[in-house]
């Protein structure tokens, strides 16, 4: 018997959202991660917020908001609200009701200085990693560390001199008759961070990758990786510069060094560097940094090269990669959409938390 083409269904359904969501789906794996790790920063969220007034959006569905918009690569807040009001698995996964309305976008917007206040990203990771099931998987003794650009939501045009002027090499002022985005010729103009700045983001910083690349606005962001199963165990952003990863580097390990037993640390030829190999074996960590020989003397002997250690590091730790790659593609960080060097390493911070959400289901069900 052929059923009935109805086109508006029933007016009241009795299915709760649990039930629509297969039990085998990887989110809800994820999900009980996360539910584990927000009610642990509990806390955390109340001193962010007044004990009166009108209530406001839970920070835990705001959270879980940010988490799916990386996972399933939504390029912005509003797109994200607009699957939300559609969507069982999103409702079920934030933990709103199939009658309750999806939330205004500029939510995020007003929400963010608070969260960034809070530290929430930082805290977030840390709680995801501190869940007993989860710390087992963590290497404590052989960690791996790199940098990445992250692309500035400022355009080149933005670059204007410092004092004000405005004015190109040759002294002639700008056009004034192009409008708001008038053609721009930089070929003879020297532009560097100590006499320009971006007007639209002033954080961001010129930066070539290198020989022959074209300078670019940017961040850069910074990762630690345990080589156990490469999880990222820390992760922050910087200003763009040439001493940047080797500071941040520093920065990510000292924390992990202190116990009796060294530890190694694994990293490209970008670390090659007297002053920061020394750094590291002053604080009792191997440096299975990358040799770079290219017309200078590597920091990295053999002292540290002839033990198989050195080889299996170097290795593992272009795993890193995977992870950036995770971040800049499939979270959208390659290209920020955020100003601002805090608000745009809180964004970076939360997106390294999200992939090590990602890949925990398998590594938990492995481990069993």
């Amino acid at each position: 018997m052929r059923g009935g083409d109805d086109r508006t269904g029933e007016l009241f359904s009795y299915v709760d959202l649990e039930v629509r969501v297969r039990r085998d789906h990887p989110v809800r794996r994820i999900r009980a991660i996360v539910n584990e790790a927000l009610s642990a920063l509990e806390r955390e969220f109340a001193a962010l917020y007044s004990p009166i007034g009108r209530p406001s959006i839970p920070p835990e569905k705001l959270l879980r908001a940010m988490l799916l918009q990386a996972f399933y690569s939504i390029r912005s807040e509003r797109l994200s609200m607009e699957r939300l009001e559609y969507d069982l698995l999103f409702r079920w996964f934030v933990g709103i009701g199939v009658d309750d309305a999806a939330w205004d976008h500029s939510v995020f917007s007003k929400n963010r200085d608070r969260l960034l206040e809070g530290d929430i990203a930082a805290k977030f990771m840390g709680a995801v990693l501190a869940q007993p099931k989860v710390k087992k998987l963590l290497s404590t003794d052989h960690f791996s560390v790199d940098g990445t650009l992250i692309e500035a939501w400022a355009p080149m045009k933005s670059v204007k001199p410092k004092d004000g002027s405005g004015e190109d090499s040759s002294g002639e002022p700008p056009a004034q008759d192009g409008g708001r985005n008038a053609e721009a010729d930089f070929h003879g103009e020297r532009r560097s961070n100590e006499t320009h700045a971006s007007t639209t983001d002033p954080d961001a910083r010129l930066y070539r990758k290198g020989r022959g690349k074209e300078a670019r606005l940017c961040f850069m962001g910074h990762g630690l990786m345990e080589n156990r199963h490469g999880l990222l165990v820390d992760a922050c952003l910087t200003l763009a510069d040439g001493h940047a990863e080797r500071v941040a580097a520093l920065h990510m390990i000292e924390p992990r060094a202190d116990r009796p037993q060294a530890i190694t640390l694994g990293a490209d030829k970008a670390y090659d560097a007297e002053d920061f190999v020394n750094e590291l074996r002053s604080m009792k960590v191997t440096p299975h940094v990358a040799q770079n020989t290219n017309g200078r003397r590597s920091a990295i002997d053999r002292r540290t090269t002839r033990h198989g250690g050195y080889a299996v590091s170097q290795r593992i730790r272009k795993r890193i990669e995977e992870a950036f790659g995770w971040i800049k593609t499939v979270a959208g960080q390659a290209k920020t959409k955020l100003r601002g060097r805090d608000r745009v390493g809180w964004a970076f911070t939360f997106a390294a938390a999200a992939y090590n959400l990602v890949r925990l289901p398998k590594l938990l069900a492995a481990s069993k």
